[in-house]
């Protein structure tokens, strides 16, 4: 089963915090967390980036090359290229949930920890 750039929209506003925000930027649909992105595609489109660590984005791509490939964007840090019809939609959203944690504000993500481990708890 494919997955689809409107899967990782929902993943993104399921999670905490009202400062994400789904907007056109330069000519691709964008997932942000306030003012910093982190993640890219096209409604359609078989392909997303997603913001990964280096460290990540190096183990992506060669724990999966046919999924997980090198992105166009650069910097600090390292995008991945997501083939979404190969992709497994778990490993997928986990790719997904660390990238918003390197963009959200440290006190957001650790009172999404702490709900988390609530909820695993009850």
């Amino acid at each position: 089963m494919a997955v689809t750039y409107e899967q990782l929209r929902d993943w993104v506003l399921a999670l905490p915090g009202t400062r994400e925000v789904f907007v056109e930027q330069w000519g691709h649909p964008t997932l942000r967390y306030g003012d910093k992105m982190f993640a890219s595609g096209r409604s359609g489109s078989p392909h997303a980036t997603v913001k990964a660590s280096l460290e990540d984005q190096a183990e992506l791509i060669a724990s999966a090359p046919e999924v997980y490939e090198k992105s166009q964007y650069t910097g600090r840090f390292g995008w991945v290229r997501v083939d979404l019809a190969r992709a497994d939609p778990e490993e997928l959203r986990q790719v997904v949930i660390e990238a918003w944690r390197r963009t959200a504000p440290k006190r957001v993500v650790a009172a999404y920890d702490s709900a988390q481990g609530q909820a695993d708890q009850g």
